[in-house]
């Protein structure tokens, strides 16, 4: 029966995928997000497994390439822990699977997952590494917590490993085929060693430095057993201590491999490095050549040779040479080895960001990827050269610059997308870390145009001149994810940096316009204000509103009656179709912990901005994060909300008919919705948007004005925002997403 089942629920994992993979597609430009935890496969190294930190994970069949989103409901993105790719077993993978490490099991390479345990696990803490013996096929260690657990019979029984103490880095366990067997895990308080898998580890670390243990790898061929492990690095009466080191006797005693051509400076030597001395992580070797190992190393300056990097040795770590020279600028040394991406061709420069993952195929150890906070790379030399696998050139642009393909890795927030009104194949989209980015063909490659904007890291929305082609201005800002929960908990500190900024050639060239510094969610322009002297209003968080009645020349505040003296959290910015504005106040946590619902709200003006008054006093609220005016009834208002700590039942989506005298519940589908949207082609389609962590779906359609609800169950991702729509296609919604870039599909579930 349990096998009847377990089919069952494959078949229709298998359905759900397949729906997704051919309803919604991937749109803008790949990487530029945080990137985790990668894995590639022994068996057949065009196939790869990496996640992201907005809850996305991503499978590869083509050597990174092009990449395919796997179904929330199956595979939620991990940071902390590699999935695994079965040694013997094609196809199968293993992953804890999001924030909550369900361990997660494969079948087809990453494509479906289905749950491995039917019981609660035994281990307490977060899983932080995964390892399957290639001469025990039915094995599978788990890492969690200060601990190391192992089965041998796929899952059905686990046992600790005694004598195992700390956050487990590696393991190794080597058959006795041409020497003693002997099981390796190491964590960060050393290495231990037993002959039994289950029972009697000790520490092994003679001639291991003092020091947190950060990796372990270890690799056999025949009678050659070779281990190595990272120390972290620290100055000692001057002199360096930690870094790499290696064993050839089965563990017993390790010696240093730092005397060989490694980074051993106690200095920086510019303010670019990374550290003051060099550290050391992702130690690799392989069965395959257990004398050939990788390493990565925090530079001490960013020039070569100290540079940050990948060392690699040949002769089990007796001396190495760097095989990663990733800044462009490297190339007047004729050391550059790494593919331009739409990032290091445009700005000149690559940032030498450590990786947060970086793994060696263990059946081909020429094949090295790692992944950061920007991008993802591959060599399949070996470290000759590295490809880009989170973007692919396309033809030339304009003037603007180079145009890339979407390849499936969109790991970056969006905010809001726009068509040109004159030139409906121009596109545009509005991101958090890369700022803005252009389209010529409709949304088929992306021009990245971040650089050109006065602050590089988010603009959150766009007012297009209906009457002057090109001409465009940007709300922007060096705070991204507001009103999310990363700027509301505290998380992310907020920079008082941002403004507005003004295109009079679609985007390609900006000038920043006088405005007090802060981020700028919204700008808006009155279209009938007249065309030499445009009406502009800008939203400001922290600061209030600001209105331009010279097409942004010159600003004066508009607050009057607006927010409160603590919170004047200004976001969303609208002008309704009788001329009446609207502007949102969000959420605001004081020093104590607890969230204020002073100033917090949505405000009218009906005055051009000259004076607010609060139309939200019957429906207090602590965190309102969008809202959206019927074009056709401005007294009907949708406004949606998420719940902060000790305000359960206040998220959800609300509607006013009145104009705000009175406020209705239409449903809430999780703790922190976002928006909701009407269907300019149906109006009483209402869609209702949530992000982080939405437990169904992340998009709902209500076809009877706010009614029922459908989720859209195929839609791989859960974290939405906004709703866009092109009139091109008009079965085909754009969804703008928090972390996942753009996702367009169909326009019902």
């Amino acid at each position: 029966m349990r096998l009847a089942i377990v089919t069952v629920f494959s078949i229709l994992q298998t359905i759900v995928a397949a729906a997704a993979a051919e309803t919604w597609r991937p749109v803008g430009l790949g990487g530029s997000g945080g990137m985790f935890s990668l894995a590639v496969s022994p068996l057949d190294p065009r196939q790869m497994i990496i996640n992201c930190d907005m809850s996305g994970a991503y499978t590869s069949h083509d050597g990174g390439r092009t990449w395919r989103m796997i179904h929330h409901k199956m595979l939620g993105g991990n940071t902390r822990c590699c999935p695994v790719f079965h040694p013997t077993i094609a196809n199968r993978v293993y992953a804890a699977g999001g924030w909550g490490d369900e361990l997660r099991v494969s079948d087809d390479a990453g494509v479906t997952w289905r749950p491995l345990l039917n019981a609660r696990p035994p281990w307490r803490g977060p899983i932080g590494l995964l390892y399957v013996a290639p001469h025990l096929p039915a094995s599978l260690l788990v890492g969690a917590g200060e601990a190391a657990f192992l089965t041998l019979d796929n899952g059905n029984t686990w046992r600790r490993c005694e004598g195992v103490e700390g956050a487990v880095v590696g393991a190794m366990f080597s058959p006795a085929t041409s020497g003693p067997a002997w099981n390796y895990i190491a964590t960060a308080k050393g290495v231990f060693r037993s002959r039994d898998v289950h029972r009697g580890y000790a520490p092994c670390g003679k001639g291991l430095p003092p020091g947190t243990v950060t990796g372990f790898s270890g690799g056999r061929k025949g009678a050659t057993l070779r281990l190595y492990a990272t120390v972290a690095c620290s100055l000692v009466e001057g002199k360096l201590t930690g870094g790499v080191y290696a064993s050839e006797d089965a563990g017993g005693t390790w010696t240093s491999c730092m005397a060989g051509g490694l980074n051993v400076q106690t200095r920086r030597t510019d303010q670019w490095a990374q550290g003051d001395i060099p550290q050391y992580r992702f130690i690799a070797t392989t069965d395959k050549d257990p004398n050939r190992v990788y390493v990565y190393c925090t530079g001490t300056s960013y020039w070569p040779p100290n540079h940050s990097t990948v060392y690699r040795s040949d002769d089990g770590g007796k001396s190495w040479a760097a095989v990663f020279f990733s800044d462009p600028r490297f190339a007047r040394l004729k050391l550059y080895n790494v593919e331009d991406d739409y990032i290091s061709l445009q700005w000149g420069q690559r940032e030498q960001a450590p990786p947060y993952s970086m793994v060696v195929c263990a059946g081909n150890p020429d094949v090295v990827a790692m992944c950061c906070s920007a991008w993802c790379l591959r060599t399949d030399d070996g470290g000759g050269k590295w490809r880009v696998c989170h973007s692919g050139p396309a033809a030339e642009g304009d003037r603007g610059g180079q145009a890339w393909h979407c390849n499936g890795l969109v790991v970056t927030t969006t905010w809001n997308y726009y068509i040109d009104p004159h030139q409906p194949t121009r596109h545009y989209i509005c991101y958090t870390d890369i700022g803005f980015a252009r389209s010529l063909d409709s949304g088929e490659t992306w021009i990245w145009q971040g650089q050109s904007l006065p602050w590089k890291n988010t603009v959150y929305e766009l007012a297009l001149d209906p009457a002057a082609p090109g001409r465009m201005w940007a709300a922007g800002s060096n705070t991204h994810d507001i009103p999310n929960d990363n700027v509301i908990s505290g998380r992310h500190r907020v920079i008082m940096q941002g403004g507005v900024a003004q295109s009079d050639d679609f985007g390609i060239t900006w000038r920043k316009l006088d405005l007090p510094s802060a981020p700028c969610l919204s700008v808006v322009l009155d279209p009938t204000s007249p065309a030499d002297r445009r009406v502009l209003y800008a939203s400001l968080f922290e600061k209030g509103v600001y209105k331009s009645s010279d097409g942004g020349k010159s600003w004066t505040e508009s607050s009057r009656g607006l927010g409160h003296a603590q919170n004047m959290r200004c976001c969303k910015l609208s002008l309704a179709a009788d001329g009446s504005l609207f502007v949102l106040i969000t959420a605001k946590k004081m020093p104590d912990g607890s969230f204020t619902r002073d100033g917090v709200g949505l405000y009218r003006s009906t005055d051009a901005g000259a004076t607010w008054s609060k139309i939200t006093a019957s429906l207090p609220l602590h965190w309102p994060k969008d809202f959206t005016v019927k074009p056709d009834d401005p007294k009907t208002i949708l406004l949606s909300a998420a719940e902060t700590r000790g305000a359960a039942g206040e998220g959800g989506l609300y509607r006013t008919i009145d104009g705000g005298q009175t406020w209705k519940k239409l449903a809430q589908k999780g703790r922190e919705h976002f928006g909701a949207f009407y269907h300019p082609r149906h109006p009483r389609w209402i869609y209702m948007t949530l992000t982080e962590g939405a437990p169904e779906s992340g998009l709902y359609l209500s076809r009877d004005d706010g009614a029922t609800w459908d989720p859209f169950t195929t839609l791989p991702f859960r974290n939405i925002q906004r709703v866009a729509f092109d009139p091109s296609r008009p079965k085909e919604i754009i969804l703008t997403t928090f972390g996942s870039s753009i996702l367009r599909g169909p326009e019902e579930p």
